[in-house]
């Protein structure tokens, strides 16, 4: 996922700076080029050793360091960076950086920098919401740096508030989407995923085996390449994707209700959800006793989302459905493409090897009127990006 890429972090003095060791593990896992850089206050959170042990490189602190290279260092580094983050950013770096000071290793190679640039401030709540402060973050934003919202929560201080860094996982999130392209800004795109919950008694339902992985990609890659999302999301073991608008619903007329709210506003609907086709026509109150004898469920047919969008698409939106078979993958994709008007369908076969429920790998082909690309095996965050790329190519 990050193979070749340079990632500088910047880590100044607070207590939060311990968890940027975690970071450079994840990020030095995804087979990235980590350096760390740090301000002389944070050697007294966590020790420089930590860091080139992760890395593998140099943790750099001193930038007139004539035990390292003979080149400039700050302004070698700066050509070599692909992205770079600081994490934790206190009030005093942050206003370092908007006012363009540079007498650190830090603040120099931040200024020789023309990567794409993150700043994750972390510090007291009162601090945080001093006005020269949020003048200061202002004017980084300005600058083109992406400034993340700190956390609200318990800090060192023992105050509750604004101002605490997000966790490690919130900051990866924000490093790829840093590195994928922006050619989805100013899009708007509805996914769907995940199983609808049908109700039989307070205590039975009807479901499917989706997890929700697919849809879930495809809303994180979206977001990574600029798009607003908004992902409608059955009930899952996954956790909302970072920048992503989540709403969460459980049965088929829960989802429809959402979807038919957001949908006229949406450039993009990618339907991957697997909405269950049939629910109990009549719900009990109370649990169902067991019977010595069988027992028959009357059933009747849940809304179909997708032939409603297809009915009711706005001109210029692209529809995006999924086909999920057992046999007659293409033909049965291809009646299903043109019955409920969609642009594009995301055919697998359950049957086949590395697809279906649960995996995280997918086999897809991708159907549209005048096109059929059948997608070797693949992760399901690739899938999401050749998706993507297909759904922008069909726009043109």
């Amino acid at each position: 996922m990050l193979e070749g890429k340079h990632i500088v972090l910047g880590v100044t003095g607070s207590i939060a700076a311990y968890k940027i060791a975690s970071l450079a593990s994840m990020l030095k896992k995804q087979r990235a080029d980590v350096t760390v850089i740090m301000t002389q206050n944070a050697t007294n959170f966590i020790n420089p050793i930590t860091f080139e042990s992760l890395t593998g490189n140099k943790c750099l602190v001193d930038t007139f360091d004539r035990n390292f290279q003979h080149s400039v260092e700050h302004v070698s580094l700066a050509k070599q960076a692909d992205l770079f983050l600081i994490a934790p950013a206190s009030a005093n770096v942050i206003a370092k950086a908007a006012h363009g000071l540079a007498d650190d290793m830090l603040t120099t190679t931040l200024l020789a920098c023309q990567c794409p640039k993150i700043i994750a401030p972390a510090m007291n709540t009162r601090m945080f919401q001093n006005q020269m402060v949020q003048d200061n973050m202002k004017i980084l934003a300005h600058y083109g740096m992406e400034v993340i919202t700190p956390a609200t929560g318990y800090l060192a201080c023992g105050d509750t508030g604004e101002g605490k860094m997000p966790e490690p996982e919130v900051l990866f999130e924000y490093i790829l989407k840093g590195l994928k392209p922006d050619d989805m800004a100013g899009l708007k795109v509805l996914v769907t995923a995940g199983p609808t919950i049908e109700k039989i008694d307070p205590v039975r339902f009807i479901s499917n085996h989706s997890t929700g992985k697919m849809g879930y990609a495809i809303a994180k890659a979206a977001m990574r390449r600029g798009a607003e999302v908004i992902l409608v999301s059955g009930k899952t073991d996954l956790k909302p994707p970072v920048g992503v608008k989540t709403i969460d619903v459980l049965s088929a007329a829960d989802m429809a209700q959402a979807v038919k709210e957001h949908a006229p506003s949406q450039d993009i609907i990618i339907k991957a959800a697997a909405v269950a086709d049939y629910r109990p026509k009549n719900i009990a109150d109370e649990k169902i006793k067991k019977k010595d004898d069988a027992m028959s469920i009357e059933l009747e047919r849940t809304e179909d989302i997708l032939g409603y969008l297809g009915a009711h698409k706005i001109n210029g939106q692209f529809l995006c459905g999924f086909s999920m078979e057992t046999e007659h993958m293409i033909e049965n994709s291809r009646e299903k493409l043109k019955k409920k008007n969609l642009d594009l369908i995301v055919a697998n076969n359950l049957k086949q090897q590395g697809a279906g429920f649960g995996t995280d790998t997918n086999v897809v082909t991708l159907i549209s009127k005048e096109d059929t690309i059948q997608l070797p095996i693949m992760s399901k965050e690739e899938v999401a990006d050749e998706l993507l790329s297909c759904i922008l190519k069909a726009r043109m």
